[in-house]
């Protein structure tokens, strides 16, 4: 397996519109969430060309995990679309906090891999690991995420510490709940102090 990351434009050719295929096989078809898709597509508005995109790709290039970072001093979907999940705090707005969504490492071709299995899995594990140093690269020194309440397990098997922005919320039948992510100093301390966007 192989992690790559970057916006739309520096990734491989292909590639953004397999992430694209790949969340739809993901979060619409297995896990029946209610998203607009196109052509069996899920891309929303947080979709943008300066988002950046962690992907994990198999020996044969299929995604295998992907996730979304966006910098939450631009739109993002915990601001603009959940904000009730932070408990009647502003949302974050800056540079230095980046919003984590859209994370899967699950093989959509495989039935017995599953959402849940994922919570534990080396492909998880690496994928979510190689996100949160993404995002210290980009000038992030803390992460928020918009998740199912079962990415906790996950969290803990990959040694990450986070704790819950607010208590979980069910909504579209599904418990999610906004959560910080500790990016550890480590890594804040090695990326630039500024990217030009």
């Amino acid at each position: 397996m192989r992690v790559i990351s970057g916006a739309p434009a520096t990734l491989p050719e292909g590639v953004h519109a397999k992430v694209a295929n790949y969340r739809h096989k993901i979060f619409v078809e297995r896990l029946g969430w209610q998203l607009q898709t196109q052509n069996n597509e899920e891309q929303d508005q947080f979709d943008r060309p300066d988002t950046i995109y962690v992907v994990a790709q198999d020996s044969n290039g299929r995604v295998s995990g992907c996730a979304r970072l966006l910098p939450t001093n631009r739109p993002y979907l915990l601001g603009e679309i959940f904000p009730e999940l932070l408990n009647g705090l502003p949302a974050p707005n800056s540079p230095e906090v980046w919003e984590l969504s859209r994370f899967a490492a699950v093989d959509p071709d495989n039935p017995a891999s599953t959402a849940r299995g994922q919570l534990s899995s080396t492909t998880a594990i690496k994928l979510l690991h190689e996100a949160i140093a993404g995002a210290a690269r980009h000038g992030a020194k803390h992460l928020i995420s918009v998740s199912p309440i079962g990415i906790e397990r996950l969290l803990r098997a990959a040694g990450v510490r986070a704790h819950r922005a607010g208590p979980p919320l069910v909504i579209g039948g599904h418990p999610i709940f906004a959560c910080w992510i500790e990016i550890p100093s480590s890594l804040t301390a090695a990326a630039p102090a500024e990217i030009a966007a």
